[in-house]
């Protein structure tokens, strides 16, 4: 049985695993408006930080159930690197939020709890009080998410040349390549070990109705947690202009696809745009060639 595109014209049929180790604050300490002049884009970034290890042990927590179940070679080999890629996207992101909170930013405190904790306890037992094919389908979703967001920023010149602290640049564009390496994996996990297209479209259908509202009101609490950032006018008309720029608009229309039946990820190819960031990133003079541990 094939699974998605994984065959001989394929650029990188396994995700590969990279030891990365950012350096934040260094040479230059990080400013705490760390997106230059943007309040709202950089209140996005540090609430989308802080939800990353939480949110990326859940997805490995949800594809590991059903890891047993996956007998193609090719697959179990793209799990693999699926969490080996979440689990250091998580440990660097808990870098970066050491950072932020130590920078002014309470909000991210709210997600940063260790193994065990309360708050992933309770975590863990929502996850269980679903069926696990439901667990795994939001799992799907939710990477089809960063992997939409992920072709944006890494497509966008205009993303690009937004100023801000380049290290924190840095770490979203490894971000962003590595989500794109393992965009079906999940999806792929779904599907062979039995999951329903109803499941799969019922779960995007919920969270293609709540992604707005919740990060918004993550956004907003974050800026009001944080006085330096108190600026009502300046935070709307900056609002408007974020709602309206490359990042936000057009992407819930940019999500319906995947509520098609027949659906896959890697209908959407972003092989090219691999390729041109690999050379850029991990190239022989490549930009992150020295943050590999």
């Amino acid at each position: 049985m094939t699974i998605g595109r994984q065959d001989s014209t394929s650029l990188m049929p396994y995700p590969k695993v990279r030891r990365m180790r950012f350096r934040f604050g260094e040479p230059e300490p990080m400013a705490h408006q760390f997106v230059r002049g943007d309040i709202p884009l950089t209140h996005l970034i540090a609430v989308l930080s802080g939800a990353f290890p939480p949110g990326e042990e859940s997805f490995i927590r949800s594809v590991r159930k059903f890891s047993g179940q996956v007998t193609d070679a090719v697959l179990k080999k793209r799990v693999a690197g699926f969490i080996g890629q979440e689990a250091v996207h998580g440990q660097q992101h808990r870098r970066l939020n050491e950072q932020l909170i130590e920078n002014g930013f309470p909000i991210v405190r709210l997600f940063t709890f260790g193994h065990g904790a309360l708050r992933e306890r309770g975590v863990i037992a929502v996850e269980n009080a679903v069926p696990p094919e439901v667990h795994l389908a939001f799992t799907a979703a939710a990477e089809h998410y960063t992997a939409t967001l992920a072709k944006r920023i890494l497509s966008s010149q205009e993303i690009q040349d937004i100023p801000g602290d380049p290290e924190v640049w840095r770490l979203l564009n490894w971000h962003a390549y590595e989500e794109l390496e393992h965009k079906s994996v999940a999806f792929d996990v779904f599907r062979t070990t039995g999951g329903t297209e109803v499941v799969r479209i019922g779960v995007m259908a919920g969270l293609y109705v709540l992604t707005i509202p919740l990060v918004s009101v993550g956004v907003f609490a974050s800026i009001l947690s944080d006085p330096r950032s108190w600026r009502p006018f300046k935070v709307a008309r900056q609002t408007v202009r974020l709602a309206r720029g490359p990042i936000v608009k057009g992407l819930l229309t940019e999500m319906r696809p995947y509520m098609r039946p027949g659906f896959h990820p890697d209908d959407i190819d972003t092989d090219g745009l691999l390729a041109q960031w690999q050379r850029e990133l991990f190239g022989a003079d490549g930009e992150l060639s020295d943050r590999i541990g």
